[in-house]
Formats: C-alpha cells, structure tokens, sequence
C-alpha cells in the first residue's frame, strides 16, 4: 500500500511538472459554457487555462499582431481558417466545437413573440445586435432581419454592441427593448430562462459553426493539444449542449 501511494504520487508531480498554463481567446457567447469546462479540464488534465474573452474579429487582429494566445475558439469558422492560411495557426489543427443559436431576446416577459413578429410590428426604440463585422452572431441577426425584409425600417434603431456579451448587457439593462443574442446567454434548464424570446430556425441565417485552432504559438504544446482533444470528449460536449448550441456529428 506504502509503495502504491509513493507511486501515485510520483506521477502527480510528474504530471504537474509537466502540466501547461494554456493562454486561450475565447468567443463571448462562449462565456458560460468554458467557465464550467476549464475547471473540470484542469482538474482531469492537471493543464490551467487561462481564458479571455471577447469578439472573434478583435482576437483576429490581436493574434496577427503578436498576442500571447495559444488556442481560439472562435465564434465562426472563418477565422480560424484564415489563421491558418496566413501562419498564424496550426495546419489541421480546426475543427468544429459548437453550432451557434441565435436568439432574438427582451428581458421584458411577453415582449418578444414566439415567431419573431415584434420585428414587423417595430412597436420599440431600440434593438441591439452584435457588430456584424466582428461578431459572427451581428452577421447572423442582419440576415435574420434581411430575410424578413425588415432591415431598412430597423436600422435607425440598433444599438451595436462591441460583442455578444455587451449586446446581451444592453438588452438585460434595458438600454435597448430587444436584441440578437446567443441562445447560451439566456438558456436555463433547456429554455430561456426569463424574459421572453423567439429562438431563430437554423434557416433564416448561415450556420454558426463556432472552431477551434491551436495557434501558432501554442503549436505541438502539450496543454493546447489536450485542450482540443477534451473538448471533442463527452463531458465538454454534455455541457456545450447544455448551453443550447447544437453538435457536429463525431
């Protein structure tokens, strides 16, 4: 038993000599559910994470020119395939760890309508959105309002948000009456957990397929390589589900 637990502790301080701390960027609508994964991560791994948060098209140009991030799970899968095309990121290292569901979301209760017909009626001031430039969720709720021809009538009213997280604040404080949010910014247990909301059909916008890539500073290193693989394992894909974003399919 004495040489079992000398064992057992061998290996954890191998392991700990070893392990990473792993600079991550992270999308905001991400927020919620890597808050739950980095800790079980870390403590299945021995790895630390250290995560930041924010729009994927700011982490872009902050990766290009230099910043210390060694993993990005972006909100689209354009810009991790564009790090790789450039050299920023690591060939083969992309995969798909989430598909995005947009909700269109007041914290008013009954103020949203379950077929998003609040949009025609345009009975309020303002409606937010995430900068459709930057944030992969802004585009998808301007195709959302271009399908519904209702994008010209609207445009006076936005109030844009320098990201997901900022435009889901906008909404909760009331800044503005309604607004294009992620569906994990408002879900709890399996709906949208107050307020009132229309979750968009898959339909009325392109997917959001949400990658990872290990970049290029994180390349071959232990930690990243491990973050990827725990992430297409089945505890990080229970909770990413938990938080109403879709799976690939192994």
């Amino acid at each position: 038993m004495k040489r079992l637990s000398l064992l057992l502790l061998s290996l954890l301080a191998l392991n700990g000599a070893h392990a990473d701390d792993v600079q991550v960027a992270v999308a905001a609508n991400f927020t919620g559910p890597m808050q739950v994964i980095a800790p079980l991560f870390e403590r299945d791994t021995g790895h630390k994470l250290v995560l930041a948060f924010g729009a994927t098209g700011k982490f872009y140009a902050q990766i290009v020119n230099g910043a210390p991030f060694e993993v990005l799970l972006a909100a689209d899968d354009e810009t991790p395939a564009r790090l790789v095309k450039e050299g920023h990121a690591q060939a083969g290292s992309p995969f798909t760890y989430a598909i995005g569901t947009l909700v269109l979301w007041s914290a008013k209760p009954g103020f949203v309508d379950q077929k998003g017909e609040v949009l025609k009626k345009a009975d309020f001031k303002h409606l937010a959105l995430a900068n459709p430039k930057t944030a992969p969720y802004g585009a998808a709720a301007l195709q959302t309002m271009d399908r519904l021809g209702v994008t010209a009538n609207l445009r006076p009213r936005f109030v844009q948000g320098e990201n997901i997280a900022q435009t889901q604040q906008f909404v909760s404080t009331e800044v503005a009456e309604l607004g294009f949010v992620a569906y994990s910014q408002v879900i709890k247990n399996g709906k949208i957990g107050s307020g009132s909301g229309w979750v968009v059909p898959p339909g009325y916008h392109d997917p959001i397929r949400q990658d990872a890539a290990i970049l290029a500073k994180g390349r071959d290193k232990p930690g990243a390589v491990a973050l990827m693989a725990y992430l297409k394992g089945e505890k990080a894909r229970v909770v990413i589900e938990s938080f109403g974003y879709a799976l690939p399919k192994p």
